[in-house]
């Protein structure tokens, strides 16, 4: 009976610990979201249903959007300048969207507004971003209801083609100049050049040469 009692505390204990160790990794990347997020802008886009016609659809209003949006603003456009320019164009996105929808077949309404929400942790190619409160760029699809789509708009990191999820260095050194370098280093994924020495060529080459007997 002891025993059974004494297994029970122990796998309590370390529930009790696992918990508090989850509890604490997540305080730490929500602080860290805190620090970063002044400097980025989400894109986040909200499925009609989460029936497959409305999903694929949320999909290509995804990639309308973000075409549409990047051909205006251009490459070297400031954070400011994306908020400025989607506040600025927000109706006649929604009216881009809605029309688009309907040569799809659709009559669903589009909403686009600027907010501020929580997002999971993302990984995006080799950055990841921690979970936390992020300003975005929220689209609404219909009703709203079904599996939503995110990224980050600014600096511009979304990948609307999934086999090509590598994050432009131009948007790494927005990045690392926006953001202490701790911080950077923490959501960045580069992996360091490894060089790989064969053990085998290494023992080959250090073996004394024997040594040939004079006649």
């Amino acid at each position: 009976m002891k025993q059974k009692r004494d297994l029970c505390l122990c796998i309590t204990c370390f529930l009790i610990a696992f918990l508090l160790t989850l509890s604490g990794g997540r305080r730490e990347e929500e602080a860290l979201a805190a620090r970063i997020a002044p400097e980025i802008l989400r894109f986040h886009v909200l499925a009609n249903s989460d029936r497959s016609d409305d999903q694929n659809l949320k999909l290509k209003v995804r990639t309308m959007l973000l075409n549409s949006i990047y051909e205006e603003l251009g490459e070297k456009a400031s954070l400011e300048e994306t908020k400025s320019y989607v506040l600025s164009h927000k109706d006649s996105l929604e009216k881009k969207a809605e029309h688009y929808m309907k040569k799809l077949g659709y009559d669903y309404p589009a909403h686009m507004e600027l907010t501020n929400c929580y997002f999971p942790t993302k990984t995006y190619g080799d950055m990841v971003f921690p979970c936390g409160n992020y300003e975005a760029v929220r689209v609404k699809i219909g009703e709203g209801k079904g599996r939503n789509w995110w990224c980050v708009l600014y600096p511009p990191l979304c990948f609307t083609d999934s086999s090509y999820a590598v994050v432009p260095d131009t948007s790494k050194e927005i990045l690392r100049s926006s953001m202490d370098e701790s911080d950077y280093k923490r959501i960045s994924r580069e992996s360091p050049k490894i060089h790989i020495r064969f053990k085998l060529a290494e023992l080959l080459s250090s073996k004394p040469k024997p040594t040939v007997p004079k006649n």
